[in-house]
């Protein structure tokens, strides 16, 4: 992460590095600013060991590079992007909780703040998936329509909600 904090790069002998994020060091970025019209950023990560590491270029008409092709059309949109994020399943809740609490804000800020890589959706599934240590749904009353039996679990209160 150039001009943030460094990757603090551990190799756990499967072949790729990772960046170690704990209770009292986690790496950063610097804030993410648009480039000027015509250039652009990139992030770049791989197996040889970058991690997030930052450069800059610019856009050029018609060059011919044999191992890339971009053509790009301003005119056409297909969809807007409303943000980027993940999911916060039991699995993922239960490993962020047996964090300590300063290893966990270290990790939370690595997803979520400007230092970070500035997540601002998150998918909460309902109810149990296939990364839940157990099946539980919110409706167990066959016939229930109205839902009078409608029950939160104690994975939401402790880990969801």
């Amino acid at each position: 992460a150039a001009g943030g904090r460094p990757c603090d790069a551990r190799d756990f002998g499967h072949g790729s590095l990772v960046c170690a994020c704990s209770a009292t060091y986690c790496d950063t970025l610097d804030p993410v600013v648009l480039p000027a019209p015509g250039t652009y950023i990139k992030y770049e990560s791989s197996k040889a060991g970058k991690r997030l590491e930052r450069s800059e270029g610019s856009f050029q008409r018609n060059a011919k590079t044999p191992d890339f092709h971009l053509t790009l059309d301003t005119a056409q949109r297909y969809q807007k992007v409303k943000g980027f994020g993940g999911s916060m399943t039991d699995a993922a809740a239960i490993n962020i909780q047996s964090l300590s609490k300063d290893a966990q804000n270290h990790l939370l800020r690595s997803y979520f703040s400007e230092e970070g890589i500035e997540y601002n959706l998150v998918r909460v599934p309902m109810a149990s998936t296939d990364f839940s240590v157990r099946l539980y749904t919110y409706a167990d009353v066959e016939g229930d329509f109205g839902l009078k039996h409608f029950n939160l679990t104690e994975e939401d209160t402790r880990m969801k909600v």
